[in-house]
């Protein structure tokens, strides 16, 4: 089942990320208002007994109102190879373009992150979206060596109506 997040998932949160490497950990208190403060643009995935086992955390970057900046994918090992990111990223996408009229996607990928970038691709071409990338933060300006580069992809415009059919085809 696919839902807005809770306060109440915060903590299970942190669990599924911690399970799901090479992803960033954050603090149990950066989860809790990614879970209440950034619930608008956020979904959680439950399994069948309600377990959280998918979870993609967002949002609204200030000076770009009409732009979801997809900040973290995570999803269990028991629930990959299902179609489930792609699955939680369109349902998102749909929801926050009618409740906040948002026409572009934005995240940042590492270069040798290939599961990412075929996510987004699949996304993309689901959204039937143009794509730029840049890198947004360098290796060595930004990360002193420590990390890869992050490029940012942005993608849109899109619609509303054609993520809803999206939607329903791929339901």
């Amino acid at each position: 089942m696919l839902r807005r997040p809770t306060d109440g998932d915060g903590y299970n949160l942190h669990q599924l990320v911690a399970r799901c490497q090479p992803l960033d950990t954050n603090s149990v208190y950066c989860n809790l208002l990614q879970c209440s403060d950034f619930a608008d643009t956020a979904i959680a995935a439950e399994n069948a007994q309600g377990v959280l086992v998918g979870f993609i955390s967002g949002y609204r970057p200030p000076s770009r109102p009409d732009t979801l900046f997809v900040w973290q994918v995570a999803v269990d090992s028991s629930m990959r190879g299902q179609g489930l990111a792609l699955r939680m990223l369109l349902a998102l996408t749909a929801r926050v373009a009618r409740e906040y009229g948002v026409r572009y996607m934005e995240t940042t990928i590492s270069p040798d992150n290939g599961a990412s970038q075929a996510l987004f691709k699949r996304a993309f071409d689901r959204l039937d979206a143009n794509c730029t990338t840049r890198t947004l933060f360098a290796r060595d300006t930004h990360f002193a060596g420590q990390h890869e580069d992050e490029v940012l992809y942005r993608a849109g415009p899109f619609t509303v109506s054609h993520l809803e059919e999206e939607l329903k085809e791929h339901a």
